[in-house]
């Protein structure tokens, strides 16, 4: 019988991650970092071992929406409210700042002034993946830097969201504020359907039906789905679905077991999402971009934690929670690829410009992922000292 495609690039994927993980460990690295490595070693641009990225890059995604998903079991909605009307200003102040960064290294290397603005907008916003990854459990259930990071994270999630919106009104020269209206008018309604939901049939199915636990389990992952492509059709992300999703189960006494259940399954998709990432990035076009990306990483490396540490300071926050949430928050995002991606579809930046973006946050990736491993408590710390689950 033929081996499929899709069989034999998970075969190379997983037992490629395996090995490279195990000399991960060896050499006391991030694991992070070898899935990243990994996909640039044998996706299109090295090796080619596999070269259409295109059906990974979508079953990766997966992982993310499972990650906002197992997130929301986590948080209690009063508390979620009062934390991100706390940082609202903080995240809102830090975007600008960041945007300001990026746009002024852009148009100092050259770059269009259309190339170094939607450079800024990308800079705005970090990682929710490494930010959640390395945060340990106790921290991201128990305690108010684990709080604090989800409202900063979820308020960028919006701007993020405001951005792209944005961008699709303009690819025709003509931006339509009504589809940045019905934006903003969708994530109370998408919150109003799934509470309705919750209280009208959802919760009773999980009270009758809780001892089975593998209808529990389908009947989570197909809430968790169900809301994403519901959030997807009105305009918003499928993160943002799947977050209110796990919000509105989060008082349930099943909740936890929900997210124990679904951990392994996000471990798996996100493997996927590290590889595409590393996959995605043709090291060709890295000679002519390379010195204002290191210079735009560097910029934002040093940046990110020195703001946050000041906009919390100014928040009344402890100077060591500052430094803490700063840190973990100093790389760029999964939007920055996503914003880099559409706007050079939109035929908005070029190739070099995109790729700046994308070097940019690979970059910060990394780099970001080495210094909170390094220096705060995590669950894949090198030192036993710092390692929490």
């Amino acid at each position: 019988m033929e081996q499929s495609p899709v069989t034999f690039s998970f075969f190379l994927i997983f037992t490629g991650a395996a090995a490279v993980a195990s000399l991960a460990l060896y050499t006391r690295q991030p694991l992070l970092i070898a899935y990243i490595v990994l996909g640039a070693l044998i996706g299109p641009y090295g090796l080619a071992l596999i070269t259409n990225l295109t059906l990974l890059q979508d079953i990766a995604h997966v992982g993310i929406i499972f990650l906002l998903f197992l997130l929301g079991l986590d948080m209690q909605p009063r508390a979620l409210l009062t934390t991100m009307r706390n940082s609202t200003l903080v995240a809102l102040a830090s975007a600008l700042c960041f945007a300001l960064i990026g746009a002024g290294v852009a148009y100092a290397f050259g770059f269009s002034r259309t190339e170094a603005l939607i450079t800024g907008l990308a800079m705005m916003f970090s990682s929710t993946i490494i930010g959640i990854k390395l945060l340990p459990t106790t921290v991201l259930h128990h305690r108010h830097t684990g709080e604090l990071m989800v409202g900063l994270l979820l308020l960028q999630d919006m701007i993020a969201i405001l951005v792209l919106v944005a961008l699709l009104g303009s690819r025709s020269g003509d931006f339509e504020g009504g589809a940045l209206l019905l934006s903003l008018l969708a994530l109370p309604l998408l919150i109003a359907l799934a509470v309705v939901f919750v209280r009208l049939v959802l919760m009773r199915l999980i009270q009758r039906f809780d001892r089975f636990h593998e209808y529990i389990f389908l009947l989570a992952i197909g809430w968790c789905l169900g809301l994403a492509e519901l959030a997807a059709l009105m305009k918003l992300s499928p993160e943002i679905g799947a977050f209110v999703a796990g919000v509105s189960i989060a008082s349930s006494p099943i909740s936890q077991y929900i997210a124990i259940s679904l951990k392994p399954l996000r471990d798996f998709f996100l493997i996927l999402f590290f590889f595409s990432l590393g996959g995605s990035f043709d090291l060709g076009v890295l000679g002519s971009i390379y010195v204002a990306a290191i210079v735009l990483s560097l910029l934002m490396l040093a940046a990110k934690p020195l703001v946050f540490r000041f906009l919390l300071g100014r928040l009344s926050e402890t100077p060591a929670l500052a430094w803490d949430v700063g840190l973990r928050l100093g790389q760029n995002s999964e939007f920055s690829l996503l914003i880099a991606y559409m706007a050079a579809g939109f035929g908005m930046i070029g190739k070099e410009a995109s790729h700046l973006i994308q070097a940019t946050a690979i970059i910060t990736f990394v780099a970001s992922s080495y210094i909170v491993v390094l220096n705060c408590p995590n669950p894949i710390a090198i030192s036993d000292r710092l390692r929490r689950d």
